[in-house]
């Protein structure tokens, strides 16, 4: 098997991958997951087809995350899927390398060398209707309200909640619906969300206190018109975060291990109120 960096119109194939597997990704995910890392994608080929992926997309000061690890069904039990794998750990060397892996998975990423931090549970349902009803809650990105806030504001908060920069990343994701709470002239919190395979997902959903939360919770969840289910990866850790989900009547649809080859990276995780997404941390 030949394995290479994929190119962009590939990244679209991974996703589709990822989306019969039921990962429910983003309609738009490719382009900017391929913003992020050109390099980070990477495709499994025999005789020229398709059968495998992975990435191992870097970002500054040495953090990285996994994840699109799949081989067709037709291929598997093969050995592909190691191939794959030595290929992105060895693009991983030099790297806290972070992932979202399934529970069951445990005792293997123990013994790969990754360290279990905590669980990520992905809940989904269709929350009462919510009104975007705070004066502090304004349109971020593109097609924003006004000069309310600006992208290094929003950068500089992410920063607080993910483990390494990745403005490439933010400046394609916040072309989905976005939103920020300012207040007394101060950022609190920011969100996305986007339209999914199935439904929307809100994601990041950053933010000072479950108040904040909660405001652009609303304000995200009535972008979408009552339409579909809303889904929000919430860090386990974090018992405000599972609070927003389940008092707004969400349940729990599965969880993920969220491991890494080094410590924990040092974020405000009583900030993260919704993970950005599975794939790229």
């Amino acid at each position: 098997m030949d394995i290479r960096a994929m190119k962009r119109e590939e990244v679209d194939w991974a996703v589709q991958l990822a989306a019969k597997e039921g990962w429910n990704p983003g309609l738009s995910d490719a382009e900017c997951f391929y913003r992020t890392d050109p390099e980070g994608f990477l495709i499994g080929l025999l005789d020229g087809e398709p059968v495998g992926c992975i990435s191992a997309v870097r970002y500054p000061e040495g953090f990285g995350f996994m994840g699109f690890y799949i081989v067709l069904p037709e291929h598997r039990g093969k050995g592909y899927s190691l191939d794959l794998w030595k290929v992105a750990m060895d693009r991983m060397q030099g790297y806290n390398a972070g992932g979202d892996g399934v529970v069951e998975m445990i005792p293997k990423y123990l013994s790969a060398g990754f360290n279990l931090a905590y669980r990520n549970i992905r809940y989904g349902g269709s929350p009462p209707s919510l009104a975007r009803n705070s004066p502090d809650v304004v349109q971020i990105g593109p097609n924003s309200d006004g000069l309310h806030v600006t992208f290094d504001e929003v950068a500089a908060y992410d920063r607080r909640c993910f483990p390494a920069p990745r403005d490439s990343f933010l400046r394609c994701w916040l072309n989905n619906p976005s939103y920020a709470v300012v207040s007394d002239g101060r950022l609190k919190g920011y969100g996305t969300i986007r339209r999914c395979w199935e439904g929307f997902k809100i994601g990041p959903l950053f933010a000072d206190d479950a108040a904040v939360a909660d405001e652009l919770f609303r304000a995200l969840c009535h972008r979408t018109d009552g339409e579909g289910p809303v889904f929000l990866d919430v860090p386990e850790p974090n018992a405000a975060a599972v609070k927003l989900a389940e008092s707004n009547g969400l349940k729990k649809v599965f969880e993920t291990a969220r491991i890494y080859t080094g410590p924990a990276p040092d974020i405000d995780l009583d900030k993260v109120f919704g993970v950005t997404t599975f794939e790229l941390g």
